[in-house]
């Protein structure tokens, strides 16, 4: 629902109703991942996408019916359905979407979500999206790590709803739960999707060279909060660098590590060492492969990498903290320019994310989506 809830807001502030339709679970190869979600309007109009222009025809005609009479409906599409499949998921996949309609009414938690995921406070929604008793679809509890609001129809259930999205905000996971009807653990009967929201994951850019905005330009794209760091104010500046979320000037190594004690860094943030100066260099990743990070790659040449592992090693790097580098940074994409280098660094962070081999598809065989 990220992506489409500033429209979302600016529409229930308004007054008006709307049609939401939310990925809700998916299986195998599946266009896209669950809460991803799709707005039609009174208006006719659209925005967002649920399966990347696989279903949104269906979806759309659903979501104008849910807006008509009110009730909401979870809706499967896949291959194994053939009225799904003639409507285009020819992916291979499978998906669930629930559809609802949404105004002050039906949400009135929205603005309270909204203001927490701006102020990058972490958030879930949990919502009802199948029982057996149809007057709990569609009842929410909203879930921060220290209160909650709403409610889905028992204490049972608000109780062990609210101790599985506090797990699941606290790991950024988004997806389904299922229980009795009553929020049994051992059961079936209910599902309740939670939509977790935490502060988007950062980009740290060392070295504030060409390479580096390039890197931050691409980094804001893929929904990083970028930031560019280099100890020399001459050339750190938000004039050079206006895609990034701030430009600090300090010494890289002093800081990651501030950062990294205040607590500001964790296991989904993504470093890019540009400097290739071993005095900024070794030092920030001295200190980054001794953290638990998503990603720390260093530019430089095989002799400049080389050089750079001799000098990690003496400052007392084990093999296990040095197999964390990505160096030379990239994959090989044959890039010559800063954007096309952006590019190569970003694929690669993003093949070690979720696994991927970094080779063309048509070369290989087996689901798309692992």
């Amino acid at each position: 629902m990220r992506d489409v809830l500033d429209e979302l807001y600016r529409r229930w502030q308004a007054g008006e109703s709307v049609g939401l339709g939310t990925v809700v679970s998916t299986f195998r190869s599946a266009p896209r991942p669950a809460g991803a979600a799709m707005l039609v309007g009174t208006d006719g109009t659209a925005s967002g996408s649920v399966s990347g222009g696989c279903v949104e025809g269906a979806v759309y005609e659903l979501a104008n019916e849910v807006l008509g009479d009110g009730e909401p409906v979870l809706q499967r599409y896949g291959v194994s359905d053939d009225d799904a499949f003639a409507v285009g998921l020819t992916c291979g996949g499978i998906l669930d979407v629930y559809v609802e309609k949404i105004d002050s009414g039906t949400f009135p938690e929205l603005s309270r979500v909204v203001e927490s995921v701006r102020t990058e406070e972490p958030v879930a929604v949990a919502t009802v999206v199948r029982h057996p008793n149809p007057r709990w679809l569609g009842r929410r509890l909203v879930v921060w790590p220290d209160r909650v609001a709403g409610g889905l129809g028992s204490e049972r259930a608000d109780a062990a709803v609210l101790d599985d999205a506090r797990g699941m905000l606290n790991s950024g996971r988004t997806g389904s739960l299922q229980y009795g009807p009553d929020g049994q653990r051992r059961g079936e009967g209910m599902s309740v999707f939670v939509n977790s929201f935490e502060p988007p994951p950062r980009m740290l850019v060392f070295g504030a060279i060409d390479f580096a905005s390039a890197m931050a330009k691409l980094g804001s794209f893929l929904g990083y909060r970028v930031t560019v760091c280099d100890a020399r104010p001459i050339f750190a500046t938000n004039t050079r660098f206006p895609d990034a979320d701030e430009v600090v000037v300090d010494w890289p190594h002093r800081y990651l590590k501030a950062e990294a004690d205040a607590g500001r860094v964790d296991n989904r943030t993504v470093v890019a060492v540009l400097t290739h100066d071993p005095k900024f260099d070794v030092p920030v990743l001295e200190v980054a492969l001794r953290l638990e990070l998503a990603y720390v790659g260093a530019m430089g040449s095989r002799r400049t990498h080389d050089d750079r592992l001799k000098r990690l090693r003496e400052a007392g790097l084990t093999e296990t903290e040095l197999d964390r580098l990505a160096s030379p940074i990239g994959l090989d994409l044959g890039a010559r320019t800063p954007e096309e280098t952006a590019v190569s660094i970003a694929a690669e962070m993003i093949a070690l994310q979720w696994g991927g081999q970094g080779l063309r598809l048509a070369e290989v065989s087996g689901p798309i989506h692992s």
